[in-house]
């Protein structure tokens, strides 16, 4: 395992915005950053990174946490080795004990496959380049297509010997087992004892790699003609692979898609390498299969903007079709390019250079409705029926679009396209819009009904009878907002003392007469506090999450040095770290400009900062009854000036009376349960 101070650095050198930056284009939002999150179907960007507090947060679904929670989730491995993959990103060096057998098998099954995977790609791009067979057949027909070697290499291609069983017996010598290459895909066979064979054998590989550069599965290509025999085989899927989330080259893409701002969109491997081979780089392929939401989410998490790229024949025409609804519907800016006759983007990127081929695609490079107008418009001509049916086939596009703004300037350029009233258009299309919405919502009844279930929250579970039948549903604990909010004030203020007690004096220093601000009292920690008044009336949490969090800062009291925020947010448990990212996340922030008419320049500064500065600054040696009064005046003051204000600035007042009302239920709390000596 790891050890701590190891683990501290690792802590201490992740940077949220950095992290999170290689899988999620990120724009500034005041003092946060903002972007499409990448763990549900975001349109509108939610997920949020605070680089301050080194947290993120998605206001939509809900996930979020510290750059190793992070990195949990989205690369779906351990505590471990999220941190394994953080050290390798910050070049930290991780001594780790050496495995015995029994821990070698104790590794899941995900990080298993993903070894075996890499050891698979080492084996065929070894076998490409120094084997003669692969040398012979697969390096000659790389080269016969036109590939570079430093393409060759850059993207990992390889090859798999004719022998029914090469690679098979290769690995299990290497110590790999047999269950693994069965689920990776790479063998297929072993039943009753029966030996494995290959799945690639006699073909030239191309390794797909995930986000991070995992290689997540193989696509082969046959070199000699078979019967019955697919041209490709891909591996099947897995528990580390679903062909509908991945995209072939999006690993070599990402950068390129972002510095561009745009996505090329072709169909097959050797089109993603000729075109970087081209110069193209942002590129990727849905790797012959159709295109799916997955795939469309995780471009859209680096641009808005794509261009399919589809050849000109009339299998390419009717792909670009298929796929151009789905992408509307995920609300990206589409374009669409058809090749000339008889290329496709591998054949064609060989005969240009960068240059040539952006020239290319900004010349003939078109949006989808007039590029649907026009192809229906000749193949319907005259014929009033098709007409009608063409029109409806493109208002049924055009109703996809999710963005309203978008949307009217596509019916716009169709009611010009179609000579057509726009009223006519915008209320088919609103039809059409509204009976999805009811079919989505009738569906979704549907589900909930089968299903039986009461979800009302993930925390306490009990049985619940649905339709005859036993089905276990979630309800919340009539308790748990108020457990919450006590576990909120103790993870963002941990053992910050509840109140101060300061006395003027002056001491000599040479010749000069200092006056100073000398600490007399201090109350107790915000979690000693709470941990007093709980066990006082013998109550716990009835969440069991609330008590452990409880539990652990409690068992910190004493601790001086103990930052709550820090320490749960790097909590190995995963449940923990999304609840301390919740507590602590802010979606809005007061601007420096309203800070500063608000009496204190903010910027970046947490709002705990500005209760401090209310409490201490402006009257640092009240006690909590004149602190109280205080605050209730300004309450006050506040709610006059919102009645005076104009309604544009009401989000600043508001802001603000939302924080004096945060601080006037501490000094309440305060005045209520305890005796308060004046001085």
């Amino acid at each position: 395992m790891i050890d701590q101070i190891t683990i501290g650095r690792i802590q201490d050198s992740a940077q949220i915005v950095d992290v999170v930056s290689d899988f999620v284009t990120l724009r500034r939002r005041g003092v946060n950053m903002v972007g499409l999150c990448p763990f549900h179907e975001d349109r509108n960007p939610s997920f949020y990174v605070s680089p301050a507090k080194n947290i993120c947060k998605c206001f939509a679904c809900g996930e979020g946490g510290s750059p190793i929670h992070f990195i949990m989730k989205h690369e779906q491995l351990s505590y471990y080795e999220a941190l394994k993959y953080l050290a390798r990103k910050y070049n930290i060096e991780v001594v780790e004990k050496e495995f015995t057998d029994e821990e070698k098998q104790v590794q899941s099954d995900r990080e298993s496959m993903f070894i075996l995977n890499e050891y698979a790609r080492d084996y065929f791009v070894k076998t490409l380049h120094t084997h003669p067979e692969g040398k012979a057949v697969g390096l000659s027909y790389f080269r016969e297509r036109g590939l570079r070697d430093d393409i060759i290499k850059k993207f990992q291609l390889g090859y798999s010997l004719e022998q029914r069983d090469a690679f098979s017996v290769e690995a299990q010598k290497a110590g790999y087992v047999k269950d693994y290459l069965i689920k990776t895909g790479l063998s297929a066979g072993g039943e009753h004892n029966q030996p494995l064979y290959d799945r690639f054998r006699g073909r030239v590989i191309f390794p797909v790699h995930t986000l991070s550069g995992k290689v997540v599965a193989f696509g082969g290509r046959i070199l000699k003609k078979a019967e019955n025999t697919g041209k490709y085989v891909n591996s099947p899927e897995s528990e580390i692979y679903s062909k509908s989330k991945e995209l072939y080259g999006i690993y070599f893409a990402k950068s390129a898609i972002v510095k561009q701002d745009k996505c090329f969109l072709v169909e097959g491997y050797t089109d993603v390498l000729s075109m970087h081979q081209a110069g193209i780089e942002n590129v990727v392929s849905s790797s012959g299969t159709a295109l799916t939401h997955g795939q469309i989410r995780m471009i859209h998490r680096f641009s808005e903007n794509i261009t399919v790229i589809y050849d000109g024949d009339t299998a390419g025409i009717n792909a670009a079709l298929r796929g151009i609804d789905l992408l509307l519907e995920e609300g990206m800016n589409v374009k669409v390019v058809l090749l000339p006759e008889g290329e496709d983007p591998d054949s064609f990127a060989k005969k240009q250079n960068a240059e040539s081929f952006q020239k290319y695609i900004s010349e003939n490079e078109t949006d989808f409705i007039r590029f649907k107008t026009e192809l229906l418009i000749k193949e319907v001509g005259d014929d009033p029926v098709k007409k009608a049916g063409m029109i409806s086939n493109i208002v049924n596009s055009i109703s996809l679009i999710p963005n309203t703004i978008t949307r009217s300037v596509y019916i716009q350029e169709c009611s010009q396209l179609l000579n057509m009233q726009e009223r006519v258009l915008i209320a088919e299309i609103n039809k059409i819009r509204r009976r999805s919405w009811e079919k989505k919502r009738e569906q979704k009844d549907k589900e909930l009904t089968k299903i039986g279930e009461i979800v009302i929250s993930e925390n306490d579970e009990v049985n619940t009878t649905s339709n005859g039948t036993n089905k276990k549903a979630t309800v919340k604990s009539p308790y748990d907002r108020y457990e919450r909010e006590i576990l909120r004030y103790i993870v963002r203020y941990g053992n910050t003392p509840l109140y101060q007690k300061f006395e003027k004096r002056k001491r000599k220093e040479g010749k000069t007469i200092i006056e100073e601000d000398v600490l007399l009292e201090e109350g107790p920690g915000v979690t000693e506090f709470v941990h007093f008044d709980l066990e006082r009336d013998n109550i716990s949490f009835n969440n069991e999450l609330y008590q452990l969090m409880l539990d652990e800062a409690v068992s910190n009291i004493d601790n001086k040095k103990f930052d709550a925020a820090h320490f749960f947010l790097n909590y190995p448990d995963p449940k923990v770290s999304k609840l301390a990212s919740e507590l602590l996340s802010d979606r809005y922030h007061l601007s420096k400009i309203h800070s500063k008419i608000l009496g204190e320049e903010v910027g970046d500064k947490s709002s705990r900062l500005l209760e401090q500065n209310l409490l201490q600054n402006y009257v640092p040696r009240a006690t909590t009854e004149l602190k109280n009064a205080y605050v209730l005046t300004k309450i006050d003051e506040l709610k006059e000036e919102i009645k005076k204000s104009n309604p544009d600035n009401y989000s600043v007042y508001i802001t603000r009376l939302q924080q004096l009302q945060e601080i006037k239920k501490v000094l309440a709390k305060e005045l209520g349960e305890r005796i308060v000596l004046k001085y």
